[in-house]
């Protein structure tokens, strides 16, 4: 039997009253904060695909956060929001989703493992933690305290079977507001399971919730760094390609594909970063499909790859080491390339340039040298031996 096709919604369509700003696109850890569980449901082997809801006129802003991803626009409420996502994902042919809160980042593998198993038997399931403190009633002064047994805090992702929950919005009254999907799914009389929520998925409302979730962050988080090193031939007749961009020069750099020493020191920076190999082993020179290719590429796959692990890139610094051209009057439209491929502020790039004062291939002018050095922070993890 096929397995059934599985999607991550992300309802981003929210406009920040409390926060000032729509805090779905606000910096936490260095990446918006869309970003973390997007890359998270991105990576997660149980999920197909990953569906946006934002406003309509966040666009460009969901483009410079993450890129060209799929999104839908949503509605004037939540559900509204919600319903829009559902019915883009039943046309495409999803069978299962997951439906979470863009303003709860962080999102354990283990409680999308579970939510999944726990739609095996159930239309839905929802993460759930016991309440732990004590409650009571009162306006100004204290009242009477409230039992807590069987009280629960719901926290998102809500997984669902998609034509019941599609059902469930359809059958919600009106003149309602619905709190949750799960809520809407258990009024349309089925059954929807608990499983074992996490406290790294509590919501980010007030500014005082997101300096928390840069100190929960940080205590996550090591940093790593690693080098690259490339170098490649200047030959008559090839363009000259340094940095991301194409400078105007006698003489080009040869290679497979467009032989960007710059960006192939960075990449390879980035893959160590990682433990992810190097250049050579994702883009064999080998292979007649890189010939010629753009090297933007190559770094756009190892920043891909950092950002599935989880990683937040936090500086790039290159040195480049030739005779010619002269490097400054390029410089800070290199850093300003590089940082729009790393989807970095161009104040997180460093470009150097030195010579090696007319010693060795670099000081006769016969070649270009590079080199890199990358720093990122990964989660800590039993995997990465942090």
């Amino acid at each position: 039997m096929d397995r059934a096709k599985t999607a991550a919604l992300i309802v981003a369509a929210g406009q920040g009253t409390r926060m000032g700003a729509p805090k779905q696109f606000r910096l936490l850890g260095g990446r918006v904060m869309l970003a973390w569980s997007h890359a998270t449901f991105s990576a997660h082997p149980g999920i197909d695909h990953v569906l946006v809801v934002i406003a309509d006129g966040q666009q460009a802003a969901l483009a410079e956060a993450l890129g060209d991803v799929a999104f839908v626009t949503g509605g004037a409420t939540r559900q509204a929001s919600v319903r829009n996502g559902l019915v883009a994902l039943a046309a495409a042919g999803f069978d299962r989703v997951l439906v979470h809160d863009a303003a709860r980042p962080f999102v354990p593998d283990r409680v999308i493992d579970a939510l999944i198993a726990a739609l095996d038997t159930d239309a839905g399931a929802t993460p759930a933690l016991p309440v732990a403190d004590t409650l009571a009633r009162g306006i100004d002064v204290l009242g009477d305290t409230v039992d807590r047994k069987g009280l629960y805090r719901i926290q998102t992702p809500q997984a669902f079977a998609l034509a019941e929950l599609i059902a469930a919005h359809d059958a919600w009254p009106h003149d309602a507001d619905a709190t949750d999907d799960a809520q809407m799914l258990r009024r349309a009389g089925h059954v929807v399971a608990l499983v074992e929520g996490d406290p790294m998925l509590e919501k980010i409302t007030w500014p005082a919730d997101a300096a928390r979730a840069e100190a929960m962050l940080g205590a996550q988080m090591v940093s790593r760094s690693a080098s690259g090193f490339d170098v490649h031939r200047l030959e008559a007749g090839e363009e000259l390609w340094l940095g991301g961009i194409l400078i105007p020069h006698d003489r080009g750099l040869s290679g497979h594909s467009d032989a960007d020493v710059a960006l192939h020191a960075i990449t390879d920076a980035l893959l160590g970063t990682i433990a992810a190999g190097d250049i050579g082993q994702h883009f064999p020179p080998s292979d007649p499909q890189w010939k010629g290719a753009n090297s933007a590429q190559f770094l756009e796959h190892a920043a891909a790859l950092v950002a599935q692990r989880g990683g937040v890139i936090d500086f790039v610094d290159l040195t480049l080491m030739c005779e010619a051209p002269k490097i400054g009057p390029h410089r800070e439209a290199m850093r300003a390339r590089i940082a729009d491929l790393l989807r970095l502020h161009q104040n997180q790039v460093s470009v150097k340039a030195t010579t090696t004062e007319r010693l060795g291939f670099t000081g006769r002018g016969e070649g270009i040298a590079a080199q890199a050095l990358a720093t990122v922070r990964v989660p800590v993890t039993r995997e990465n031996g942090a």
